[in-house]
């Protein structure tokens, strides 16, 4: 700043220079200029164009230069970021998706295996049950035939008591084992003929 200053200084110095002098020779000064007078305020001028020139393109032009490339380097890079970002969040957004059909995949497969497996177990005891029925079913008919012929084998014994009883007091004779044996015999021969 203070090089610029001293610049400034020395400009305005050649500037008043040639004013003076022209104050200095008697010379009369119009409202335009002479040719003498004109060419050393020309040269004056072009001198102090030179020495800004010089100054600005020697420290404020690389000055502002190394600023707008440093900025141009700057944007550059927030640009190169964001984009890496941008493709990094694309490619997680994308790595998600992918893990999430799969998880889906996988869930519906589990539940599909768990269906199937329900199934496989509701039909493994609906068939023990079943079977366990049949067997049940079975032997209720089975005891049920045991207990009719039970039943039917007292009825019969009791009734051929009862009978032996009834013809021996007509009789006016008792029936001995053997008469009682032979009537029971008889009587489960037809009992079994009547249900055939």
């Amino acid at each position: 700043m203070k090089r610029s200053s001293l610049v400034f200084g020395a400009a305005s110095t050649f500037l008043l220079v040639p004013a003076t002098l022209a104050l200095a020779n008697d010379e009369t000064v119009g409202a335009l200029p002479t040719v003498k007078q004109g060419v050393v305020t020309g040269v004056t001028a072009i001198v102090v164009f030179l020495i800004v020139l010089a100054v600005l393109a020697t420290k404020v032009w690389p000055a502002i230069s190394q600023g707008l490339d440093d900025r141009t380097n700057k944007i550059r890079s927030e640009i190169e970021a964001a984009e890496k970002a941008r493709k990094a969040a694309a490619d997680a957004l994308a790595q998600y998706e992918q893990s999430l059909a799969q998880a889906r995949a996988e869930a519906a497969k589990m539940i599909e295996a768990t269906k199937a497996q329900q199934t496989e177990l509701a039909n493994e005891l609906k068939a023990k049950a079943e079977a366990d029925l049949a067997l049940m079913r079975e032997r209720a008919v089975k005891e049920i035939q045991q207990a009719k012929q039970s039943a039917a084998a007292e009825l019969y014994s009791e009734a051929t008591n009862l009978a032996t009883m009834v013809a021996g007091k007509i009789l006016k004779r008792e029936i001995n084992a053997q008469d009682q044996q032979r009537l029971v015999e008889e009587s489960l021969g037809q009992l079994q003929s009547m249900r055939n």
